[in-house]
């Protein structure tokens, strides 16, 4: 089974972190939420409190197969400064593992220097942010192992293209199919 891991702070958008959770676990994936704070309790941008499954701290995630970044603010500037967060997004990029990072989160990976030499897209006020890329404007861009989004609006086409890398297309139009998504 693939095991995701989805990274959470306060100010986080709703949609695009839950959207992802949501239909990777339809698909059979395992994703936890984390929280980047000494708490499980996060308030989304849109000021809903929530449980994440798990805190960062004495987390072990060296069976992930996938590390997910959603966007808002200000959680991707809590994202973005969380060295714990940094250091294990650095490694496992370095190891050829993938990481995805929708709205202004692909922002993080540019100052990662993940995205040079690459294709990727964010949020458009963030699109000057993607140190290094070629900034294009597709709703989704995998490139090697990093995958980049748009927004809120595209949280579903980002979740689906994360299924599809992680189960295949097959699966991923399953999904898409089983939520009226065309």
């Amino acid at each position: 089974m693939s095991k995701v891991y989805i990274f959470l702070a306060d100010g986080f958008e709703d949609i695009e972190g839950l959207t992802v959770v949501d239909l990777m676990r339809r698909a059979g994936i395992d994703i936890e939420t984390v929280s980047i704070k000494n708490s499980r309790e996060i308030t989304t941008s849109h000021n809903i409190t929530m449980y994440t499954d798990r805190i960062f701290e004495g987390t072990d995630f060296s069976d992930a197969d996938m590390l997910v970044l959603p966007g808002g603010m200000p959680g991707t500037k809590y994202l973005g400064e969380y060295a714990p967060l940094q250091e294990l997004l650095r490694g496992f990029y370095e190891k050829g593992g993938k990481v995805a990072a929708i709205c202004a989160a692909p922002s993080i990976f540019g100052s990662l220097g993940f995205l040079k030499n690459r294709k990727a897209t964010a949020y458009p006020s963030f699109m000057g942010s993607l140190e290094g890329a070629e900034a294009v404007e597709d709703k989704v861009v995998v490139d090697g192992n990093v995958t980049t989004s748009r927004g809120l609006g595209t949280a579903i086409p980002f979740a689906l293209s994360l299924i599809e890398q992680l189960l295949g297309k097959e699966k991923a139009e399953e999904i898409a199919e089983s939520v009226v998504y065309s």
